[in-house]
């Protein structure tokens, strides 16, 4: 005679009951693919506050570039746009001839953030995934150059542009900023996590150069952290304004430097001044509207982990 085991009843396979306050629609958590965080009163008024403060300079900006000297000069100053915008962005471009130095900063940027990430990629994929004597020696050396004032090498640097036919030129603001120590470290760290060993090891076996892995691994890996880069430098590279002004003369003027002129007066005009900053920053707002969104997607797909 065999015997039987009891059979579990229903309530023993019954999965357990959720809180009382997890189906709530006025809990700070939701259930679902994942769990999102409810922001409050407190969040949103944060967020508008940050939102407004940041705004701010860039309204004051277009307030006072619309009005004349004197009435940017009153207190309490103007609070809304007058009607002299046009007028004084036409007198700040004839002044400062910012045509030319407009071109002159595009091209400055332009050249140091092309080769900065260039050779701030190849620099921290070999610091990052290529094993050589002395990486970690070299890496020290590269992060200590951080530590540096700047200040310090203008003297030497301004005679060696000086005696290689540079002065004056745009080739002496180029040149000694193709590559940086920030970049060679951001990327360096990005490409520690973003980058498998193994990607590399698939590509060696299927007998790709070492530059044919540049270019189908590490590029592709490495772009998110590339757009980020990008983007700090050239903003960088755009609003730099010590080196230019000692490298360049007044008539081969970076836009920040024109824009100096603009106040180097005994009494500049204020409203003026501010129709130039104007000028000098839509370029930035354009450059952030065109490729923002590829910055954003390229963070996103970073973030990411498959």
């Amino acid at each position: 005679m065999t015997t039987t085991s009891p059979t579990k009843t229903a309530p023993d396979l019954a999965p357990a009951p959720l809180p009382a306050s997890a189906g709530k629609s006025g809990g700070r958590f939701k259930l679902g693919a994942g769990q999102h965080l409810n922001g409050g009163p407190f969040t949103y008024a944060a967020l508008v506050v940050v939102g407004l403060g940041s705004i701010f300079p860039l309204y004051w900006t277009l307030v006072a570039a619309s009005h004349d000297q004197q009435r940017v000069l009153d207190s309490p100053p103007p609070f809304l746009p007058g009607g002299r915008l046009w007028s004084n962005l036409q007198a700040a471009w004839e002044q400062a001839h910012l045509g030319k130095a407009i071109v002159n900063s595009f091209i400055v940027a332009g050249c140091i953030t092309a080769a900065t990430l260039f050779f701030c990629t190849l620099a921290g994929y070999a610091f990052a995934k290529m094993r050589f004597r002395g990486r970690g020696a070299l890496m020290t050396a590269v992060i200590a150059t951080l530590t540096i004032p700047p200040q310090l090498s203008v003297v030497p640097l301004f005679i060696l542009m000086s005696d290689i036919g540079w002065g004056g030129k745009l080739e002496s603001v180029i040149f000694p900023t193709l590559v940086g120590a920030f970049g060679v470290f951001f990327m360096r760290q990005y490409l520690l996590e973003a980058l498998p060993y193994e990607l590399i090891e698939a590509a060696k076996v299927d007998g790709a150069t070492n530059i044919r892995i540049v270019w189908n691994v590490v590029l592709p890996a490495a772009r998110p952290a590339m757009m980020v880069l990008g983007m700090l430098t050239f903003v960088q590279a755009w609003n730099d304004f010590f080196w230019p002004f000692l490298a360049l003369n007044q008539e081969n003027p970076t836009l920040q430097v024109a824009l100096g002129q603009l106040s180097a007066s005994y009494t500049p005009d204020q409203s003026i001044v501010m129709a130039g900053a104007l000028i000098s920053t839509l370029p930035l707002l354009l450059v952030f509207v065109v490729f923002g969104k590829q910055i954003v997607g390229g963070i996103m797909a970073g973030a990411v982990k498959g």
